[in-house]
């Protein structure tokens, strides 16, 4: 198949398999270009130039069959939905009919597209330019409308009387409305800009470089932007007020990435350079758990219901065993109360008198203070979307699973990689399939959650990945690099959709 020929010219690229399971585009007319593809690790293809072919009819028919099986009411919806998706994720590749036209002229450190719609992507650049795209609505078309082109639709750069001065290392959506966003930068300021006039319409000055900035996407209660920079401290700027709310301390180097918890709108978690990783509850003083890399239990929790059955088992035995104890005790309070002697306390009360546990002040210094998730800085964290468990990267090239409830490192072992040093990174997940996108040096991997195992990699860019976006509406990855390209990785189509000629007139639809 390879890729669509562009109109009134030879064709740009093909594709060719370098073995099972490898898709590569070949850029022919310059041959010192790096190969950008796909590796599907557990995937058996075929080593012929028929693959691609090969590969659709058999998706194809495998998606025939599953519509078949839904309308016959023998797959449920949910259970239908979950493995569209994980089939369309299973066959991301470079796209051959959508290319983001990328107007930066330094390294794409952030990526972001809205949560309100899923339709406009936010990028920040290391040129001191930030910019917006279209996702959905292509700005202008070529090889005969097959190839769609999405041009921003506005750039804010260093000649803007309000922009940053240096590198942007951080640029957000408001989480509930595409009419701001919140860029962070180099030049220690926080800004948060209107998005329909392009005005900075509130400044927040931090103590030195902003390395990320978070905002809660189940806040109600707050609208509380979370920084970590190269001071200690966390610092919590407030946008109702346009002050600082208050700040965070715990961390003894700088902070490389903050990141909400998904299942409530008080929890923060926060990354050093120290290399802790430390839970915060922002109505409270301190933080209430530092997570240990030695502390650790082997694999996943059970899902709930073993867990409820198991509930059920151990309270069925325990009051079986409590009530042989109070049978057996019954005579000797009876001795005993004849006697003039004392009670025994119930089982399970706290005696009034003895040793009772002490709890340690959060701010106060222990052994579980001093704890550390990697060996060097915390470059990457990501929650789950059900908030359960915690991913992390680090400068030491580990990858570790965290289970939020006991906040014990998992030991999934991750396969082993190349990760970035110097600076933060972003990473990104799908929920069905449970991928992990993680950028390793000059390629994207997808690993497998609870197994560590690599199932995709993602070859392209030509320089080091520094952020990904997975898009859980269109199954799409956003991924972007030192080499100032953002590329989209997309489901392959079984069916060749009807594009039109010339680009739509559209209006842009963001709130005011």
């Amino acid at each position: 198949m390879g890729l669509r020929p562009l109109s009134g010219g030879p064709k740009k690229g093909a594709m060719s398999s370098n073995g099972p399971g490898l898709w590569v585009e070949r850029n022919l007319s310059a041959g010192t270009y790096p190969e950008r593809s796909v590796e599907r690790v557990e995937r058996k293809g075929t080593a012929c130039a028929s693959s691609d072919i090969i590969i659709r009819e058999e998706d194809a028919w495998r998606m025939w069959k599953e519509i078949g099986g839904r309308e016959a009411g023998q797959i449920r919806p949910n259970s239908f939905s979950n493995r569209v998706k994980s089939n369309r994720v299973s066959s991301l590749q470079l796209s051959n009919y959508k290319d983001i036209v990328s107007p930066h002229r330094g390294s794409i450190n952030s990526l972001q597209v809205d949560l309100t719609e899923e339709r406009y992507l936010l990028s920040g650049a290391s040129d001191a330019s930030v910019a917006v795209y279209d996702v959905q609505r292509a700005t202008d078309y070529e090889g005969g409308g097959l190839i769609a082109k999405h041009k921003s639709i506005f750039v804010v750069d260093k000649q803007h009387e309000q922009g940053h001065k240096y590198a942007i290392s951080s640029a957000i959506w408001y989480p509930i409305d595409t009419g701001l966003f919140v860029t962070g930068s180099y030049d220690h300021y926080v800004k948060v800009w209107d998005t329909n006039s392009t005005q900075v319409v509130m400044n927040f000055k931090m103590p030195g470089k902003v390395y990320r900035t978070a905002m809660s996407s189940l806040a109600t209660s707050h609208m509380l932007i979370a920084t970590g920079t190269e001071d200690v401290q966390v610092r919590l700027c407030d946008i109702a007020s346009g002050a600082f709310a208050h700040t965070l301390s715990g961390h003894r180097d700088g902070i490389m990435t903050v990141e909400w918890s998904t299942s409530s709108e008080w929890v923060l978690v926060t990354g050093g350079c120290d290399g802790a990783i430390r839970y915060w509850d922002i109505r409270r003083a301190g933080c209430f758990r530092v997570l240990d890399q030695s502390q650790s239990q082997l694999g996943r929790r059970p899902p709930l219901l073993e867990r409820s059955a198991m509930n059920k088992v151990s309270m069925s035995k325990s009051l079986s065993t409590g009530q042989n104890l109070s049978a057996k005790s019954r005579p000797q309070q009876r001795k005993s109360a004849n006697g003039n002697g004392i009670k025994q306390s119930p089982i399970g009360r706290i005696p009034a008198k003895g040793s009772v546990r002490q709890r340690l002040h959060p701010g106060m210094l222990s052994s579980q203070d001093r704890a550390t998730a990697h060996y060097g800085a915390v470059t990457g964290l990501k929650v789950t979307d059900d908030g359960m468990y915690l991913l992390s990267a680090g400068s030491d090239s580990r990858i570790r699973l965290w289970d939020v409830e006991s906040g014990c490192n998992t030991l999934v072992n991750f396969e082993t990689v190349r990760l970035q040093t110097s600076k933060a990174i972003q990473l990104a997940m799908s929920q069905d399939p449970a991928l992990v996108f993680v950028p390793c040096m000059t390629a994207v991997k997808a690993f497998d959650v609870w197994s560590g195992k690599t199932c995709l990699t993602f070859r392209g860019h030509y320089e080091y990945v520094n952020c990904c976006w997975f898009s859980s509406q269109d199954q799409e990855l956003y991924t972007g690099g030192c080499d100032r390209k953002i590329l989209v990785w997309s489901p392959s189509r079984l069916i060749s959709d009807e594009l039109d000629g010339g680009p739509m007139n559209d209006q842009d639809n963001w709130s005011d």
